[in-house]
């Protein structure tokens, strides 16, 4: 689970005009498969992380783009980005934005021809939704593993002294 997915974020509402993306939303869009993924609430002292999935776990996808280009050394990179849009009912609470979740049914249609699929990048269903905070360890890929996922109770939490 991860925020962007080892890529970058491209808000929806730039995603179409903005220089850097108008040419892979038309032309090169992908499906980021995940379990899930990670929202930060700005707090008082630290910014909380919260995992994000679908109800029943299963894997389900994200919009993206992707571009592939040549580093100086000669060697092709690839890369994505993935599409962001107005966060739904229940991830307002922690934060302004979310990925684009894509229904299944949206799959065939991300990856078609049609230039704009701007109707789908809109909000994944809330009810459809689960989300629960979970320990900062996470900020660090080198602590990160099955245990980062675990629910933590916010209310023991202690304010620095």
């Amino acid at each position: 689970m991860n925020e962007s997915a080892g890529g970058s974020l491209a808000p929806r509402k730039d995603i179409a005009s903005n220089e850097l993306f108008q040419d892979a939303y038309r032309s090169r869009r992908c499906l980021v498969p995940v379990s899930g993924f990670f929202e930060w609430q700005d707090g008082i002292y630290k910014k909380q992380p919260y995992a994000v999935a679908v109800k029943d776990r299963s894997t389900f996808a994200l919009a993206g783009i992707w571009e592939e280009w040549r580093h100086p050394a000669g060697i092709d990179i690839r890369s994505f980005a993935v599409g962001t849009c107005q966060s739904n009912e229940m991830i307002s609470a922690v934060h302004n934005r979310m990925p684009v979740v894509l229904r299944p049914e949206d799959y065939k249609r991300l990856l078609s021809p049609d230039p704009d699929p701007r109707g789908m990048m809109r909000p994944f269903d809330a009810k459809a939704m689960t989300m629960w905070p979970i320990a900062r360890r996470v900020s660090t890929a080198r602590r990160i593993g099955p245990v980062a996922l675990r629910r933590v109770d916010l209310s023991t939490r202690r304010a620095p002294q």
